[in-house]
């Protein structure tokens, strides 16, 4: 079993930065591929990028590539999301998850639906 909490989240003018954070509880973390997905308001939840469990394998979606990167730092047991030149489209509930499926660790998942550990989300809100 996994814990994940995010902060990090707020309002940020459009071409501004946050960085996310996502503390896991439990000693498992590091065995763990790591997702980013985010919500905006009457769409569905979609993938922003996840990583590996070593870190060195990393997925973007091209709306945020080039923008944002993904890190993880298991010795911390935390997962961060940096997030630059912010666009008022980039809006939503920002959500980290947990892969534990073995056979992705190396190479992490899009899909939201192989994911089985959640936190309860950050918002992040980005003005024109």
């Amino acid at each position: 079993q996994v814990q994940l909490v995010e902060s990090g989240g707020g309002l940020v003018q459009a071409g501004g930065s946050l960085r996310l954070s996502c503390a896991a509880s439990g000693r498992a973390f590091s065995l763990y591929a790591m997702g980013w997905f985010r919500q905006a308001p009457g769409k569905a939840r979609e993938f922003v990028a996840a990583i590996s469990w070593g870190g060195g394998t990393t997925y973007y979606a091209d709306s945020v590539k080039g923008r944002f990167t993904i890190s993880r730092d298991n010795a911390k047991n935390t997962l961060y999301l940096q997030m630059n030149s912010l666009k008022p489209e980039d809006t939503a509930v920002y959500y980290c998850a947990a892969d534990r499926t073995p056979s992705r660790r190396y190479g992490p998942s899009r899909s939201d639906d192989e994911y089985t550990y959640w936190g309860q989300g950050t918002q992040v809100t980005v003005s024109s």
